[in-house]
């Protein structure tokens, strides 16, 4: 079973910015995408952003996240980043890594319930 680690989050201040790690013990299928997906006190999880883990590696992200946020990819480390600028208060959640194999529609990449392998999480905080 393949295991999702990420890792980089911490406790920074409105403004700044950081970048998450994840790491994968394997390659879990030839044409898979990895997410990252992020949890707030009291609501729901949450899309971010993914990567397609073939070819060109194609990338989605969250509108609310898609001037900010930027998702790439190391197939030779097997690690999926996620750098995050401006980051504000609303940003505070614990964001997961996961992954799932090539669907038919990328729009079931922006459900949480698609993917396959979850990682522990990480945990962000922006502070004001």
């Amino acid at each position: 079973q393949v295991q999702l680690v990420e890792s980089g989050g911490g406790l920074v201040q409105v403004g700044d910015s950081l970048t998450l790690t994840c790491t994968a013990s394997e390659r879990t299928y030839s044409r898979y995408v990895m997410g990252w997906f992020r949890q707030a006190p009291g609501k729901e999880r949450e899309f971010v952003a993914a990567v397609e883990w073939w070819n060109s590696g194609n990338t989605y992200s969250a509108g609310s996240v898609k001037d900010r946020f930027t998702v790439s990819r190391d197939m030779d480390k097997n690690t999926m980043s996620l750098r995050m600028d401006k980051l504000k208060s609303d940003d505070t959640a614990i964001y997961y890594c996961a992954s799932v194999r090539a669907q038919r529609t990328s729009a079931r990449y922006y459900s949480p319930g698609a993917y396959e392998h979850w990682g522990q999480g990480t945990q962000v905080t922006v502070s004001s």
